[in-house]
């Protein structure tokens, strides 16, 4: 726990900064360990309900480990009609995993969004952090090789 104790001195332990202690928590395990979050509770005397409910609010976080490489295709109608689907099959094919999961080796998570508000550009994907619009079934290959 000296990681996590190193990050709530850098927060001087403050309650009011719950959510920034999160998120450098979650950046230093790529998601929020149960022990960890129980941890937090007792050091800063915050209940342990206060602390899954934020943690469960943010869409940021996640309770389950996360793979090195989030993959989030957007589902959205614009999305749907121009092959997302197609592409979220050949994702979770490739990939041997569902959407919502994450390979065992932690390499990758994939995820998928009602919208991403980039109607003009799909179908869209969001490859950590980057997004790509006009995604086609070719790119699916691509990406997994860091190609895009």
């Amino acid at each position: 726990m000296k990681k996590v104790e190193n990050i709530l001195r850098e927060h001087r332990y403050q309650r009011s900064r719950i959510i920034q202690i999160l998120q450098d928590i979650h950046v230093q395990y790529n998601y929020l360990p149960a022990k960890v979050l129980k941890y937090v509770s007792k050091r800063l005397k915050v209940p342990l309900s206060k602390i899954y409910s934020l943690a469960t609010f943010y869409t940021a976080f996640s309770l389950k480990p996360r793979g090195k490489h989030l993959i989030t295709v957007c589902m959205g109608t614009a999305c749907h009609v121009r092959g997302a689907t197609a592409m979220l099959s050949e994702f979770e094919r490739r990939l041997c995993i569902k959407h919502g999961e994450t390979t065992r080796d932690l390499n990758y998570t994939l995820e998928t969004v009602n919208c991403l508000g980039c109607c003009a550009i799909g179908p869209i994907i969001v490859y950590d952090g980057k997004y790509i619009g006009e995604f086609k079934l070719k790119d699916v290959t691509k990406v997994l090789q860091g190609k895009l």
